[in-house]
């Protein structure tokens, strides 16, 4: 048996859609404040950080270690080490379970863990004539060798490469991730209104939890615009005008002919940020802390590539039976909202074993209620900064367990590649 492992408190950036209002803030400062913020809020030495872990997909080419720029800018000692993760969609979930294993084995005492993501800041690319281009430009020795290098030039050397949509690209089975969920809908048969359904709700669910103020202990407000004269203090994505008339006027985007998922029953492309503090027994005992939540476990699983929407409910399966836990004892379950089509074959197959038993799975892995399942709107709503979701969505989960004052969750999602993560905590406050 290891360490217990604690989550004294987790944060977040608002989210906003990608050119939006979060645009001009590069990717490390969307993480760096909130680390401020914790350590000032426990008055914590700088010098007593262990490590700083951060998700992250789209890593900047002038901060190639995301994680140490934020630990530094966050005003850590420099002994503090800082480094960077990537598990696509999970990034932030990653981050969190190697926090959670350094703890756990004794390593460690403090360490913040999490994720952040500019996908306004995502670069166009040079395709390869270009950039041979350009080679041979610099290779010419004199004006000659320069001229007919230049003479070779065609506009069409100029067509860009567009980071994000190769990104969100698999390079094994050649689908986007808007096709796989395609997959899933004709598989488990279902319709264009069913997810319009399920999207429509998460816009009211999310709004009505803005409304409520049930997100104002996770968001910590940010600084942002181009002459930084801007504070943001909630999220930018949920659509309190959201209706399934608005809804059924938006055509397929990934299969235009035959599709049935649309950008309007898909999560939004979006910048964001999320952190926990992280610590040990011992930690929590010298420096008095009172830990929101205790991390109990957390699991990884593979499938296909082309159905990774199915993630979860492996992840899941995962971690409930590596703790002997089971769903039903989960207060509070949260998914990440990719695309309503995925979460609506994962909540199908997790209560008929006829349908999960394709992963392998041999027991019912448990029914997901509506009165459980993302009380206060999802990815849909929100949005999914890739980077930062696994972590964010935990710490929505953690906020919601302390709110409502139940006592266990489970956070999943799938991810990108034909993967799944899932973590179990436990409520503390």
């Amino acid at each position: 048996m290891g360490k217990p492992v604690y989550l004294v408190e987790g944060v977040r950036s608002p989210q906003a859609k990608s050119g939006l209002d979060l645009k001009d803030v590069a990717a490390p400062y969307l993480g760096h404040y909130l680390i401020r913020h914790l350590m000032n809020k426990f008055e914590l030495p700088k010098d007593q950080i262990d490590e700083v872990i951060i998700g992250n997909t789209g890593t900047p080419a002038k901060y190639p270690n995301v994680g140490r720029v934020v630990a530094l800018e966050a005003g850590l000692d420099k002994k503090t080490s800082g480094y960077s993760v990537h598990r696509n969609c999970a990034s932030g979930m990653e981050a969190m379970s190697q926090g959670f294993d350094k703890i756990f084995s004794g390593r460690n005492d403090l360490i913040f863990a999490g994720g952040v993501e500019s996908m306004s800041q995502m670069p166009l690319l040079f395709g390869k004539e270009m950039t041979d281009f350009f080679i041979s430009m610099m290779k010419a020795k004199n004006p000659k060798d320069k001229m007919k290098t230049f003479m070779s030039f065609r506009f069409p050397h100029l067509n860009p490469v567009i980071a994000i949509e190769q990104g969100l690209t698999d390079p094994f089975c050649g689908k986007n991730m808007g096709q796989t969920a395609e997959i899933l809908a004709r598989e488990f048969n279902i319709s264009r209104e069913e997810q319009d359904t399920f999207a429509n709700n998460s816009h009211h669910k999310a709004v009505a939890a803005m409304k409520e103020g049930r997100y104002d202990e996770e968001i910590i407000p940010i600084i942002c615009g181009e002459k930084l004269d801007t504070t943001l203090s909630h999220d930018v994505g949920p659509r309190a005008q959201s209706s399934m008339e608005s809804l059924a006027k938006l055509r397929p985007y990934f299969e235009k002919r035959t599709g049935t998922v649309t950008v309007g029953n898909s999560c939004p492309i979006t910048d964001g940020g999320s952190v926990f503090l992280m610590a040990s027994e011992e930690a929590v005992k010298k420096y008095n802390l009172k830990p929101m939540a205790r991390m109990i476990d957390y699991h990884f699983h593979g499938l296909e590539p082309e159905r990774m929407g199915m993630g979860p409910l492996l992840a899941m399966h995962g971690v409930l039976k590596r703790t002997g836990m089971t769903m039903d004892e989960m207060d509070l379950i949260e998914i990440n909202e990719a695309f309503a089509a995925q979460i609506l074959a994962v909540r199908m197959a997790s209560k008929d074993k006829s349908l999960s038993s394709r992963w392998g799975i041999d027991e019912v892995v448990g029914e997901i209620p509506d009165e459980k399942f993302n009380v206060n709107g999802g990815g849909i709503a929100l949005g999914h900064p890739v980077g930062s979701t696994g972590c964010r969505i935990v710490v929505t989960l953690a906020h919601a367990l302390k709110q409502r004052g139940l006592k266990k969750g489970i956070a999943s999602l799938c991810i990108g590649g034909g993967q799944g993560g899932a973590v179990i905590i436990e409520n503390l406050s």
